[in-house]
């Protein structure tokens, strides 16, 4: 059994879920906090390890807003049922709701009025939201992937790389040359020494 709930009592705080979910082993809860706004950043340096967690990340957040459409979906049943519930009690008994004519338009004004009604509802527009922020999390998390398929092109590019100043051949060869003669000069005070001995 799953059920998410956004921190702070139904207020998403700057993009953070809760996600309880009973584990299979003994029914332990396990609590995980999703915070898509840490998530979603990308560690250029870490190209390997950011593309490890890609998959993971995806599959969270598309978990996470599977059961936004389903806590949705459910808040809308509820409040299709009491808006049923309500408008056959009004065909019943209009005189209970001050209605002395029972026309389609003083139902409907008729049932947005009733607390019970507007509870409801404002349950439902609270879950359609948490489902829209959760959408666009998923599509975050698509673009992160963009994002590290980009990063790893250019760095086959060696985009990242340093600059690097154009190498003057000639000049490395002079100078390689030179300490060669010097290692030979080196070589033969050291064999002429050794041959005093």
């Amino acid at each position: 059994m799953i059920s998410v709930e956004p921190i702070d009592s139904g207020i998403i705080e700057r993009g953070r879920f809760i996600i309880k979910e009973e584990s299979s082993r003994g029914g332990d809860k396990m609590r995980e906090t999703l915070n898509y706004e840490e998530d979603i950043k990308i560690d250029p340096t870490a190209l390997d390890v950011e593309w490890l967690e890609q998959a993971e990340l995806m599959r969270k957040y598309s978990k996470h807003s599977a059961d936004m459409k389903k806590v949705m979906d459910e808040a809308k049943e509820r409040l299709d049922f009491k808006k049923a519930c309500i408008e056959m009690d009004i065909r019943n008994a209009p005189e209970n709701y001050g209605l002395s004519k029972v026309t389609e338009g003083a139902i409907q004004s008729a049932i947005l009025l009733q607390e019970e009604y507007q509870k409801l509802a404002k349950e439902y527009g609270d879950a359609r939201y948490e489902y829209d922020v959760s959408v666009g999390a998923v599509r975050a998390m698509d673009q992160r992937k963009s994002a590290l398929e980009n990063l790893v092109k250019l760095l086959l590019a060696s985009y990242f790389a340093g600059p690097q100043a154009p190498r003057d051949l000639y000049q490395e060869h002079l100078s390689r040359m030179d300490q060669r003669k010097q290692n030979t000069k080196v070589r033969l005070k050291r064999t002429r020494k050794g041959q005093e001995d």
